[in-house]
């Protein structure tokens, strides 16, 4: 199926964690250092500057927007007069933070990418941290390969993550307290990099795929639809 593209918005860094919001796609410009917001006209707006590279974002249920600090390995919540420290990952991140989903509890999912591998770093696997409202951030997933992108299924009850390095998408069942359980394949793709994805209204997963230059959709056991 050959899909018609359009530009919306011109004169980006590096976009990444997109995320659907209030009418509007927001998403964190990584080399620019700021997260922005754009309407379907192409309106666009800064939202806020983050010094030390913004990557995912998300919302707690009080509606304050959380980012993803990369280099500085922090979680982030806007609040009225700023930016403030939500947590600390530098202890429990192997290297820099990456993307994140928050769930309809405001618990933030973060992974991280385990090694400094555009330097050439020997391959380390990294963990998932999950971060409460409150800010007391654990480990709840370890010896994941490169965790990415990351969504969580309607009914709150299974996170799906892109292991971008694995060529696979897994999921895990989540626990009441917020913990991971039941780490299992979703879907092993073949010469695919998943990196970010998104959910569609019949379970799905689109992927987009950097390394391949590529979209899929994807369906649980790896079926690829379109």
């Amino acid at each position: 199926m050959t899909v018609k593209t359009e530009i919306l918005v011109k004169g980006l860094g590096f976009p990444e964690g997109q995320r659907w919001h209030e009418g509007r796609l927001w998403f964190s410009d990584m080399s620019m250092s700021r997260v922005m917001a754009v309407d379907l006209n192409g309106r666009l707006e800064k939202i806020v500057d983050v010094p030390g590279q913004p990557s995912g974002i998300g919302w707690l249920p009080d509606g304050r927007l959380l980012v993803v600090s990369m280099t500085d390995r922090r979680l982030m919540r806007l609040d009225s007069d700023g930016l403030s420290e939500v947590a600390d990952l530098s202890r429990l991140a192997a290297f820099h933070c990456n993307d994140m989903v928050v769930d309809s509890l405001g618990r933030a999912y973060i992974g991280n990418f385990g090694f400094d591998f555009g330097s050439g770093a020997p391959f380390v696997p990294a963990a998932i941290i999950m971060v409460p409202p409150e800010g007391d951030a654990r480990i709840v997933a370890e010896n994941m390969i490169f965790p990415n992108g990351t969504v969580i299924s309607p009914d709150g009850r299974t996170l799906i993550v892109a292991e971008t390095f694995g060529s696979r998408l897994s999921a895990f069942d989540i626990e009441p307290d917020g913990s991971l359980n039941n780490h299992r394949v979703w879907a092993k793709l073949e010469s695919v990099t998943p990196d970010g994805i998104c959910l569609d209204a019949k379970g799905a997963v689109w992927a987009a795929s950097p390394f391949t230059s590529e979209v899929l959709r994807i369906c649980e056991g790896a079926k690829i639809t379109q």
